[in-house]
């Protein structure tokens, strides 16, 4: 039954992107106008455009964002089968025009925070290649010191990386809560999974949120299984977007940067107006399994996963219609992705040869700003000196 449901999606939404890109019209020699999905509306008499403009220096950046994070999540691959990795570790190759797409549709100023599927969010938010890396080695010059993993990575208004399934849902309403008294005019984005979905807290952060009418995009990343339990087995309505009941929402398709991008400035924008929250389900896959350990072919076929591979890879779609718009040519698109390569590499290198933190820092930057004191050990007799 999945299998044939993700197959007429493939289908639907393969012919649809072949006609987006050959419609595409060209307005200029740096930029084109695009036909993108149409999103599905809950308790919304409108929803986000149904054609965008793609300007030649965005989509060059959006190319260079996605290639960046799907080569850095190979490489994150590789580095964890040789051991340089070790404990937990999430990959989000395959969802990158989830992340690209949504930092595209917010500002700098505004907030976000996720599940421990992370990586790509990072990289979006502003932290380098080699900082991610580096953290996921557990080295000094990772983003948390080499203190965090895989789970746990921050940088200025992104909280994370959080290990406990749905539990950034309530979360992400503080932050909204602290926009809102704050008078700001910045928005959070919420960010869970179909899995995390059936969570009581998401409910519940729901029922305060719009209690409050506070500033928070709730964001489910469907990528059509949990673990290694298809939705569809999983929850008794795959409608995501509608699980809000009394929060408008948006289905979106999670593959193409644009829709993601459109549709983001659209709840955004919502948000900003003072109507409260909104929910978007935006509709992906992931290559890789739900962590390192999972084969995550026990569950799917590798046909499935190749299908969506050849007729829905994100990376592919920006492409296609960059090259036949006349917005790059092949070439320049080569060239990227040798340099990519080359930065991946570089970040790797040092990921793999930085030093470890020493045992007297595992007490520091317990607070961000405070005066040093003393962290007990694992037994009383052994102090860390904790230093902001």
């Amino acid at each position: 039954m999945l299998t044939a449901f993700i197959s007429r999606v493939l289908r639907r939404v393969a012919q649809k992107s072949a006609r987006r890109v050959l419609v595409a019209s060209r307005n200029s020699s740096n930029d084109a106008t695009f036909e993108i999905e149409k999103c599905d509306l809950h308790l919304l008499e409108e929803g986000p455009p149904v054609t965008t403009v793609l300007t030649r220096a965005e989509g060059l950046k959006y190319y260079r964002m996605m290639l960046t994070v799907r080569r850095m999540e190979l490489k994150a691959d590789q580095l964890y089968k040789q051991k340089f990795i070790r404990g937990f570790c999430h990959l989000c190759d395959g969802q990158e025009a989830c992340c690209v797409g949504l930092e595209a549709g917010i500002n700098p100023s505004d907030h976000l925070i996720t599940s421990y599927r992370a990586h790509g969010m990072c990289y979006t938010r502003g932290l380098s290649v080699r900082s991610i890396l580096t953290e996921l080695t557990g080295r000094r010059g990772g983003c948390a010191k080499g203190k965090g993993g895989s789970m746990h990575m921050y940088t200025k208004n992104f909280y994370g990386g959080n290990g406990i399934v749905g539990a950034q849902g309530p979360l992400g309403a503080g932050i909204a809560l602290a926009c809102k008294y704050k008078g700001n005019n910045e928005i959070c984005l919420t960010l869970y999974g179909d899995g995390a979905a059936n969570q009581g807290q998401i409910a519940e952060a729901f029922n305060m949120a719009a209690l409050w009418k506070l500033p928070c995009v709730f964001i489910c990343e469907n990528n059509l299984y949990a673990m290694g339990t298809s939705a569809e087995r999983a929850a008794a309505s795959t409608d995501y977007y509608k699980r809000g009941n009394f929060i408008p929402g948006l289905k979106v398709d999670g593959m193409d940067v644009l829709c993601v991008r459109e549709a983001t400035k659209f709840a955004a924008d919502y948000c900003r107006s003072g109507k409260g929250p909104i929910l978007m389900e935006l509709q992906t896959y992931r290559y890789h399994g739900h962590s390192m350990s999972d084969p995550g072919v026990s569950y799917r076929t590798r046909d499935e996963i190749q299908e969506v591979r050849s007729k829905r890879d994100p990376i592919m779609i920006l492409q296609d219609r960059m090259v036949n718009s006349k917005l790059a040519t092949v070439e320049e698109l080569k060239e990227i992705g040798t340099e990519v390569k080359k930065e991946i590499d570089d970040a790797a290198q040092f990921a793999t040869s930085d030093p470890e933190p020493c045992l007297e820092e595992l007490g520091h930057h317990v607070y961000s700003s405070d005066s040093s004191f003393e962290v007990r050990g694992a037994n009383p007799w052994i102090k860390f000196k904790s230093v902001s």
